[in-house]
């Protein structure tokens, strides 16, 4: 759907004033509309299924009802989004909980506000037909970008038999790099994420052998505001957080359900049928999960935990220099506030 502009709402709003004033004798004051201004949020997100929702709140005016102008940013390269936020060219990006403690690491205050979703399946170790269980990638090439979840993925399922990332030959490439190298045959297997899974599994013979599935919780993506940003416009903030579930609400409807995939799968650049696939392997998280996940508890469905886990990770893995503090990176105020605002129409 064609959003129109900030120009022509205004015009229209105008027009509508004149046939209001034109045909009533009431002599109110008629309160003026919000009109979102595009700049309101700066909003990054990339190709991960968790995320596109952001596309269909766009295509479908859902940022606009909620009363926030929401410059939605995509962005190829998933790195370019972290790199961005960081840079504060951007004041939101939709990312991973591993990626956003590395960069509380290197000094960046950001603050995770709402989880869009947890990987049951999207991220993937697709292995070549000779390689038959995980102790066959002894000194075999497999590829990942180094510091992603992929990457975590792959040291979890090394580790569950024995093995660590020095017993395999480690070849760092960018996610969908190391997809084309596993397709084109010049690696042995890929640690790779959707959409990137489908190019992936085009080579001839190859397979599953490992997903996130097996480790319930550990990749958990989420929406993710600079401090600065949080603190100085919180009202913006929830209305971006109000948006996603209204967006969430609108796919969930059976009616839209096949317009909202359609709206997604252009996004993530595949067919209908191939991003049906993906559906099974993201969990998107309801705001009862969100207010849950946000508790204290002492498995990687809890957030504080899984923050904890990660962070030891990167850290053992010498992919951050320093442990960090992750008490201060859950703000869960904006899913309470929508949550009572919820409950006060029922």
């Amino acid at each position: 759907m064609k959003r129109r502009s900030i120009i022509t709402s205004a015009l229209l709003f105008s027009l509508s004033l004149s046939v209001t004033y034109g045909c009533s004798k009431s002599t109110d004051p008629v309160e003026p509309a919000y009109t979102p201004q595009i700049g309101d949020v700066k909003l990054g997100f990339s190709a991960w299924p968790g995320w596109f929702p952001w596309q269909v709140a766009q295509d479908k005016e859902i940022f606009q009802a909620n009363k926030i102008g929401v410059n939605l940013k995509w962005f190829d390269n998933y790195n370019d989004s972290i790199a961005a936020l960081n840079a504060g060219t951007i004041d939101a990006n939709s990312q991973t909980l591993g990626d956003t403690i590395n960069s509380i690491a290197s000094g960046k205050d950001i603050v995770i506000v709402l989880i869009n979703d947890n990987s049951t399946g999207n991220d993937k170790i697709i292995i070549g037909e000779h390689i038959k269980s995980v102790k066959d990638l002894k000194g075999k090439k497999v590829a990942a970008e180094e510091g992603t979840v992929d990457h975590f993925l792959l040291v979890q399922a090394l580790k569950k038999v024995g093995m660590t990332i020095k017993d395999i030959q480690f070849v760092p490439l960018e996610t969908s790099k190391a997809a084309d190298a596993f397709a084109a045959g010049q690696v042995d297997a890929a640690a790779v994420f959707a959409p990137f899974t489908t190019k992936a599994l085009k080579r001839p013979g190859s397979r599953e052998l490992f997903s996130s599935k097996d480790f319930p919780g550990s990749i958990s993506d989420h929406l993710v505001f600079t401090r600065k940003f949080v603190n100085e416009h919180p009202e913006k903030v929830q209305a971006v957080v109000n948006s996603w579930f209204a967006t969430i609400d609108h796919i969930n409807v059976g009616k839209n359900r096949d317009e909202a995939d359609a709206i997604m799968a252009k996004r993530a650049g595949v067919k209908m049928a191939e991003y049906k696939d993906y559906l099974d392997g993201t969990k998107i998280f309801s705001l009862e999960e969100n207010l849950e996940a946000f508790k204290s508890g002492k498995d990687n469905t809890y957030l504080s935990t899984a923050a904890v886990n990660a962070g030891n990770f990167l850290f053992e893995n010498g992919l951050i220099k320093t442990k960090v503090d992750t008490s201060k990176l859950f703000d869960d105020r904006f899913i309470k506030a929508y949550a009572a605002k919820v409950k006060s129409r029922s």
